[in-house]
């Protein structure tokens, strides 16, 4: 028979859990999961902070063909953690300063993801305005029923059907990400 956890009241203040092995006569007490908070200097890029900077984005299989810049136009500024930018860009440029410029390699998985061949549908051509000039590569936006907007590229079609491509335009290409670091402010 097993016992029951002893619940007398005599439990340590910091105790957090105590766990019971129905499999077992005897009551071990867990530890608390100590979580290592990080205490950023202030002119260091952390949550809680507005950032400033100038960006680009290319493959790093090709870093010439620039994907998106702003090099050379007004820096752009966001808050840490606001959604702007994915988290894990937001990630590697912990800790830098104004004034630093780097160049990070983002892989494919925490960019913009892998290919997912489940993200491509096919799509009776009547569902498409008749008007509409098919080609290859077009862009459309597509509402689900929530009202929801999704990018979808026509990757194929016929007189019958239109092959849709939902995977971001991104997808499987690990990126450069440089950063020109202008500002790093508290909140």
């Amino acid at each position: 028979m097993n016992k029951p956890a002893n619940n007398s009241g005599n439990n340590s203040p910091g105790e957090l859990l105590r766990v019971v092995n129905l499999n077992e006569e005897s009551v071990s007490e867990a530890e608390p999961e100590q979580v290592e908070v990080i205490h950023y200097p202030k002119d260091e890029i952390s949550p809680g902070k507005l950032i400033t900077l100038n960006f680009s984005l290319a493959p790093a299989k090709n870093a010439d063909a620039i994907i998106d810049s702003n090099f050379g136009k007004a820096p752009v500024s966001f808050k840490y953690g606001d959604g702007n930018l994915l988290s894990s860009f937001e990630n590697i440029m912990l800790g830098l300063k104004a004034g630093d410029h780097e160049i990070f390699t983002v892989e494919a998985e925490q960019a913009f993801g892998l290919r997912n061949e489940d993200n491509i549908h096919i799509y009776p051509r009547f569902q498409f305005p008749a008007d509409l000039v098919m080609e290859k590569g077009l862009m459309i936006n597509f509402s689900d029923v929530g009202g929801n907007e999704q990018a979808g590229v026509i990757s194929d079609f016929s007189a019958d059907e239109v092959k849709v491509d939902f995977n971001h335009p991104l997808a499987d290409l690990d990126i450069l990400f440089t950063v020109n670091i202008i500002a790093v402010e508290p909140i």
